[in-house]
């Protein structure tokens, strides 16, 4: 079984973030992308370098998936995932991107993709979707 649960984005629940997630928008569509590794869309995000605060994760990462060069990003909540009892704790983002370049030849990325909406199916199937839904959440009540 596997828990999403969120907190505000200034809880400070670990010691040590492991992920930041990147929702991001470019030209009010939706961005996602498709690691090398796997056959389904995802939202941009990964793991925190141990140099790295989790902004600095989102910020390069956002950069490193979808080509982002310019982007505004704000902190929408610290989350947490728990799966079989072992619980890891991340950051999730909102970025509105206004400028895209070529992907990077660094990126892990195979492809990109903008929609309407979350993909179905989408990578982590029991984890994205909440992410998804707590960014529309935030972007509802502060728009």
């Amino acid at each position: 079984m596997i828990i999403v649960n969120f907190y505000t984005p200034d809880s400070l629940l670990s010691d040590k973030f492991i992920y930041s997630v990147v929702t991001a928008r470019y030209n009010d569509k939706w961005v996602f992308v498709r690691h090398h590794e796997r056959s389904t869309f995802e939202i941009p995000g990964g793991h925190i370098e141990n140099d790295e605060t989790p902004f600095e994760a989102a910020k390069r990462e956002l950069m490193e998936e979808t080509g982002a060069l310019k982007f505004n990003l704000v902190c929408v909540a610290t989350y947490s995932v728990t799966i079989d009892s072992e619980t890891r704790y991340g950051k999730l983002y909102f970025a509105e991107i206004f400028e895209i370049g070529d992907i990077p030849d660094v990126s892990e990325i195979e492809e990109i993709t903008f929609l309407n909406n979350l993909p179905d199916p989408v990578t982590y199937p029991e984890i994205q979707p909440h992410l998804f839904k707590k960014v529309m959440e935030y972007l509802d009540t502060n728009a």
